[in-house]
């Protein structure tokens, strides 16, 4: 029995948040003011340490490997000696570089340069640009959602070391937490259908025909009369243009009568077995007219996941996936008993499962056709 395996890929199944083009995080902390002491001769003048807030839009579409990613934050609080509170709102440009992991945890570090605006304020504090690095990491939640954790150092040379005879520098510590959004997901890859391979017909040469005696033929002369054209196989092709003659019946063929071939592009959403999405339903769809054209056709669907999880409840996630691809199929008119199901879990990647990309391309359905 002729065996023939299909592969797609099944993404979503725990995507990171590079699978997005965008990401938005709302921050709090806290700051730390290596000037705040307004009482030491030295200091150039500044607020003190205060409560910030803010938001991080990060990029991930415009580099693969350094994405860009917009910071503005804000904390006010009362100088020595002055009656007002001091706004200060900072924003920074940073390039952030994000270390691939086996796990949900993305390890990461930003640099970059900004600019800080203060709000009534006194005669010693100025507006400025800073330079900013800072280390963190993002924990997935789910597949749009992360916990994010960061530690940032902004460094500022104020221009009143003139004015008080310190050297006009400002070395601040920021200490923020928030929630990381993703959103405007990547489309998925596009794999082409694997078309049927042409098989050459052998054929016996015929035995030489015996000479015959030659007949005179009677004076009537009468027309040619054009032979019939031959499907030998039943398959909708003539002979003459049949690639594949003896296609057994039960195979939908292509224009050379060469049997058809499909496979399936899945989307399930994060961590559920039940929800396909409409570009995946279509295609479930178009898989199933295949099957009930090509009624000669077996089919097992197999599920495969990443290695993020535990073992047992990777197998049981991809069995779950399996089984509703099937019930799909059946739904749409495909006869169930010539449909199986297996689970893989994560035993067989084809891929890394060290990046993104590589754990997005090992989540995916293969189905086996049989005949």
């Amino acid at each position: 029995m002729k065996k023939v395996v299909f592969s797609s890929l099944l993404a979503a199944t725990l995507l990171g948040a590079s699978d997005y083009n965008y990401e938005l995080t709302p921050v709090v902390g806290y700051l730390w003011n290596s000037t705040s002491d307004e009482t030491n001769p030295s200091a150039m003048g500044g607020v003190d340490n205060r409560a910030v807030y803010g938001v991080e839009l990060q990029m991930n579409n415009a580099c693969e490997s350094i994405k860009p990613e917009l910071s503005v934050l804000y904390g006010r609080d009362r100088a020595t000696g002055e009656a007002d509170k001091t706004g200060v709102l900072t924003t920074m440009l940073n390039g952030v570089y994000e270390i691939d992991t086996d796990t949900a945890v993305t390890p990461f570090a930003k640099a970059g340069l900004g600019y800080e605006w203060y709000t009534n304020t006194h005669p010693t504090d100025y507006d400025g640009m800073l330079l900013d690095a800072g280390l963190g990491l993002k924990a997935d939640i789910t597949n749009r959602i992360a916990l994010k954790l960061e530690g940032l150092y902004m460094y500022k040379m104020n221009r009143n070391g003139s004015d008080n005879g310190s050297n006009g520098e400002v070395h601040n510590v920021a200490a923020l937490a928030g929630l990381t959004f993703s959103f405007d997901e990547k489309a998925a890859p596009v794999v082409a259908a694997v078309a049927a391979p042409a098989v050459a017909a052998v054929v016996a040469p015929e035995p030489k025909p015996e000479p015959k005696p030659v007949v005179v033929p009677a004076p009537v002369v009468q027309a040619a009369k054009a032979a019939a054209p031959i499907d030998s196989d039943k398959d909708g092709v003539m002979d003459d243009q049949d690639k594949c003659p003896g296609t057994p019946a039960g195979f939908k063929v292509d224009a050379d009568g060469c049997p058809l071939k499909a496979t399936l592009h899945l989307n399930f959403k994060f961590n559920t077995n039940t929800v396909v999405d409409a570009d995946g339903t279509a295609k479930v769809t178009e898989f199933a007219d295949f099957m009930k054209a090509s009624p000669a056709y077996s089919a097992t669907i197999v599920g495969h996941t990443d290695s993020v999880g535990k073992d047992v409840y990777n197998q049981k996630l991809s069995e779950k996936r399996a089984e509703i691809v099937k019930s799909m199929l059946v739904e749409r008119g495909v006869d169930g008993s010539r449909l199986s199901t297996a689970g893989k879990g994560e035993s067989q990647p084809v891929a890394s499962n060290k990046t993104k990309s590589g754990r997005a391309e090992n989540r995916r359905i293969e189905v086996e056709l049989t005949h």
